[in-house]
């Protein structure tokens, strides 16, 4: 299916690298480092280079901690959007919301998707994507609470539940006017689910591909990788690129991700060995 994320359209075999910059002091993997706006933007200029297709830019960290209300919210990040569109026209922007009157704000600045890690927890948030013709991204938590971590929580099937719940938000999302090539479905690795549920969504990845939204995998660096592997944060890319290539094997079209230039020869090889993409160049034994 054509993909549609705001005034940007991508063929149905195209892969995208959703590149990661966060407006919070105290995020997990980069502890910071981009919470300066100079040094979000120059982030931003980096990953373009490196060959982003779309940036998501995020004022919460997930984990709990100090509490952020709506106004702290909109100054770490409305402005900025603001910033990015007018530097890059032809780059998706996302921001990473649950709130729907952030949403309303950055599209008003030139947002083109609200990625909801919380799985509808503001159910408005599919109104403020249909009011700009933005695009948005339907996660699966469990319904836990935003900014909460899983405790023991149990499913009968993970997959099924993914499934499900991402499928009946993304059709609340149709029913309030976002367009049905502008919808994206996240299994959301870890967010409700310890890290047997987040291998097993990993491994059945392809039941999510089958239901005919594309598919958006947020794996990078995450805390499952990190308790399969034993590695600390600063420590997995490894175990994010292998979990990747299953994904891609799979068939996820968006990958939001830390580090930009070693995912994409990931994606690339692995939907080359699907058969989904023609090799960059083949003259051995032809030439």
């Amino acid at each position: 299916m054509t993909l549609r994320l705001g005034r940007h359209s991508f063929p149905d075999d195209a892969t995208l690298m959703m590149a990661i910059v966060n407006r919070t002091p105290d995020s997990f993997y980069d502890k910071g480092a981009t919470w300066a706006e100079d040094k979000a933007f120059d982030r931003v200029a980096q990953v373009v280079d490196e060959g982003a297709e779309i940036v998501d830019i995020g004022g919460i960290k997930a984990a709990p901690g100090v509490e952020i209300d709506e106004a702290e919210e909109r100054r770490r990040v409305v402005s900025f959007v603001a910033r990015v569109r007018a530097a890059y026209p032809d780059l998706v922007i996302s921001v990473d919301t649950w709130r729907a009157s952030v949403g309303r704000a950055v599209c008003a600045e030139g947002a083109d998707v609200l990625n909801d890690a919380w799985g509808g927890a503001d159910p408005a948030l599919v109104d403020a994507a249909a009011e700009h013709d933005a695009a948005i991204i339907c996660t699966h938590t469990g319904g836990v609470t935003p900014r909460t971590r899983p405790h023991r929580l149990t499913y009968d099937d993970v997959v099924a539940s993914a499934i499900a719940d991402t499928t009946a938000y993304a059709e609340r999302a149709l029913a309030a006017g976002v367009a049905r090539e502008s919808i994206v479905i996240d299994p959301a690795h870890d967010f409700g689910k310890n890290t047997f549920q987040s291998l097993e969504v990993t491994r059945r990845l392809g039941e999510m591909v089958a239901t005919g939204w594309p598919v958006l995998v947020s794996l990078s660096n995450k805390d499952f990788v990190g308790e399969t592997l034993d590695r600390g944060v600063g420590d997995r890319l490894l175990g994010t690129l292998a979990a990747t290539a299953i994904c891609a094997q799979a068939g996820a079209r968006i990958y939001r991700v830390h580090q930009v230039p070693e995912t994409r020869q990931v994606v690339d090889m692995a939907w080359t060995i699907a058969g989904r993409r023609p090799p960059a160049r083949a003259i051995r034994g032809l030439a």
